[in-house]
């Protein structure tokens, strides 16, 4: 079977690495599984067995074909042919009576996209197991001050628990990737952070040009006054702030942009 290059498509086929996969995520009977990029079924033969159901996502007619062929006659495979970016997950989770938990081996270049598109959709998720770039992995779940810590990070920390569950060499896949990909358990936070609409603004804003200060990169927002007043430093580096942090510079600019209300 072809690869096809523009889906970036890097198969796993190590049988000790699948197996530890299946056995991190820790499906139970029942489980609504969703696994996200197929591929050739290295993955979904264990998660269906696990499960007792799955729903799988494939964006490649022809591996479409293949999995139809492979599981089509289990009742509790489910195959949906198209792009995960265009799935309403929360018509499936509604539609399967329970959150969803998914899996995938993700392709590099819709990591992100797809990661921020399923945060839309938290509310119906329980929990997501992705293989990913190792980069990207080691950007989820830095710690402020560090190198990898980022847009990604603060963006993640409102909805998702992330941890790293194990990393994965080039020789795992076919055909290898020029890179390391890790595994990633994020997990839905039950009591997600109540943030401003500013939210995302001002984190693009922060990490835009990472050697700017808080009074440079957000002057758009707020004053070094006003950055001051939440009982943070104007002249550090977005970096250094911890989300928390993030969501109380939001909630500031959210502030500091609403109209001024008109005396009669």
């Amino acid at each position: 079977m072809v690869v096809r290059k523009r889906f970036g498509q890097h198969f796993l086929h190590d049988p000790g690495v699948i197996a530890r996969i299946v056995a991190a995520i820790k499906l139970q009977p029942g489980d609504v599984a969703v696994e996200i990029g197929p591929g050739r079924g290295a993955l979904t033969a264990g998660l269906l067995q696990a499960a007792g159901q799955l729903d799988a996502v494939e964006i490649d007619r022809d591996l479409a074909g293949l999995l139809r062929e492979r599981f089509g006659a289990d009742r509790g495979f489910v195959l949906h042919e198209g792009d995960a970016l265009d799935i309403d997950w929360r018509a499936l989770a509604q539609a399967r009576g329970a959150p969803l938990r998914l899996i995938g081996n993700l392709p590099y270049n819709i990591s992100t996209p797809l990661l921020f598109r399923l945060l839309e959709s938290a509310d119906a998720i329980a929990d997501m197991h992705f293989m990913l770039q190792k980069e990207v992995v080691d950007r989820i779940v830095a710690a402020p001050g560090t190198a990898a810590y980022g847009r990604l990070t603060v963006m993640l920390a409102p909805r998702v628990a992330s941890q790293r569950v194990l990393d994965v060499g080039p020789g795992a896949f076919r055909p290898a990737p020029k890179v390391s990909s890790s595994l990633v358990r994020l997990r839905v936070i039950d009591a997600p952070w109540r943030i401003s609409p500013f939210y995302a603004r001002v984190v693009a804003a922060a990490f835009g040009q990472r050697r700017k200060t808080l009074r440079n990169a957000l002057h758009a927002y707020l004053s070094a006054a006003q950055i001051s007043a939440l009982g943070l430093d104007p002249g550090i580096r977005a970096e250094r702030l911890h989300p928390h942090e993030f969501a109380a510079l939001a909630e500031a600019a959210a502030l500091a942009q609403a109209p001024t209300a008109v005396l009669h």
